[in-house]
This record gives C-alpha cells, structure tokens and sequence, in this order.
C-alpha cells in the first residue's frame, strides 16, 4: 500500500501523464523477507510492467529498491527509478551537522543502501539507521493515529535523537500517511525527507530529461493492479492515494512469475 503514497505524489506532480500501479499483496509484507527473495518479486513485477509497454518504472518500495534496483536497471530496457537515490541526495542538502537519520524496514535497514549512497555524495557524513518492524502494521490498521503508533515513533526517534542527528530519512512510503506524529515527535528542528515527494520529482525529471513527457494540457489516467483481493485493495488503497479508487484488477503471482521467466 505504501507505494500509493508515491503514486500520489506523481499524479500531483505529473497529472498529464499516465499511470499503472501494482500492489504485490498476495506476498506481503516484503520488509521482514530476505533480500534475494524481495529481489525476485521486484523483477518479476518489473518484467511484467514493461510488457505492459510502459516508458518508466518506478520502484515505489523501499526495500524493493534496496535490494533490486541496481538489477532491474540493467535488466530492463526502460529507465527505473528507485525511492532511495533522491531521498540520500535531498538528506545530503538538508543536513547541516551532518548527522542523518534513518527510519526503515528490516530489510531496508540490512541492505545497507542509503548508507553507501549518502557516503558516496558526502563521506562526512553519519548515518544512523533504526529498523522500526511495527510502523508497517500500524499505519495499515484501523486505528494508524492511535497513541500505539505515537509511541512506536517515539521509540524508534530515541536514538536519532540521542545521536544529534539534525534531518531524518523517513525510508519507508508508508510512512508519509503518519506524518503529522513524526513531525510532532521530532519538532521543528529537525528536517524529515520523505520518499514520495522526492521520488516525484525526479520521475518528473527523468522524462523531461529523455524527452519521454506526454503532452501537458492533456489528462492522464491510471490503473490499479493487485495480487491481492481487488475490493480490500480498494478499501485501504483510497487512504493511502487520498483519491478514489474505482476498479482494480487482479492478478496473479504466477502471471508475474511467467513474465520473468
């Protein structure tokens, strides 16, 4: 569901262009699953999309892209942008003591990707990561702003701000849906970066740069896909996208698998 936080953003960014999401719900949730795997769902997914006849993929999951970004760059002939790259990059700018934070899943965490990526732009700077395995089930709940999602985000800022970190990567594209408590709980001075927004901008950038943009005064469309069932997609998707949802398609896992295959 996270990556419709994304897709939120893109269609706010880029509402001339058109878009095909697919939520990979029979299989989740990917952050507790060992990376090899996650990285074979990812190009299972991609090999799909591109035979959709699709211009650009973006991976809208964070431990996606952390384990499968590098691959599916050179796999595909279309260009992939991860949810990474633009927030190490946006951290990079923002910080000023140069002590960054990271809020992630498991795997993303384990990964070790943002730590390569924000070392590569500065090797000053520190980054200190915290896997935070509630946030996810949390923020899916009935109840995402209740006081056990404020405390888990207490918990988890503890330590980024025992280190002094000044900007936090919020490393998951759940995590803009709670944004309000991880402003509450960090205040005012410390910069929070999230995925979705900077994801956006750089897919924007992206097909500008490839010359890849649909004409501006037109409209674009999307579609929903899911290996889950279409109506609970439905249901909790319109609270992520903050936009309805009308139908969605399913598909299956082994329908992802031939495509790779």
């Amino acid at each position: 569901m996270g990556g419709l936080t994304v897709l939120h953003e893109c269609l706010v960014t880029l509402p001339h262009e058109d878009f095909v999401y697919l939520g990979d719900h029979a299989r989740l949730p990917y952050g507790p699953r060992p990376l090899e795997e996650v990285r074979r769902f990812a190009r299972e997914i991609a090999a799909f999309l591109e035979a959709e006849g699709v211009k650009l993929v973006v991976a809208a999951c964070n431990t996606a892209t952390s384990a499968a970004l590098p691959q599916l760059q050179e796999e595909l002939a279309v260009p992939v942008v991860g949810v990474i790259t633009p927030e190490a990059h946006a951290a990079v700018q923002a910080t000023r003591n140069r002590r960054v934070g990271l809020l992630a899943t498991e795997g993303t965490v384990d990964a070790g990707r943002y730590a390569e990526l924000v070392h590569a732009l500065d090797a000053g700077v520190d980054l200190f990561a915290v896997a935070c395995p509630r946030l996810v089930p949390l923020i899916e709940s009935d109840d995402p702003f209740g006081a056990a999602t404020t405390d888990a985000v207490r918990e988890y800022a503890a330590p980024l701000k025992d280190a002094r970190v000044d900007t936090v990567i919020l490393g998951c594209t759940h995590y803009p849906l709670i944004r309000p408590i991880f402003q509450r709980v960090f205040g005012r001075d410390i910069t929070l970066v999230f995925s979705a927004e900077e994801t956006a901008r750089e897919v924007a950038e992206t097909l500008a740069r490839k010359r890849f943009e649909n004409d501006a005064a037109r409209e674009g469309a999307y579609r929903f896909l899911t290996t889950g069932p279409p109506d609970a997609f439905r249901a909790m998707g319109a609270r992520f996208l903050q936009l309805p949802i009308t139908e969605v398609e399913h598909v299956e896992p082994a329908q992802l698998e031939a495509a790779a295959a």
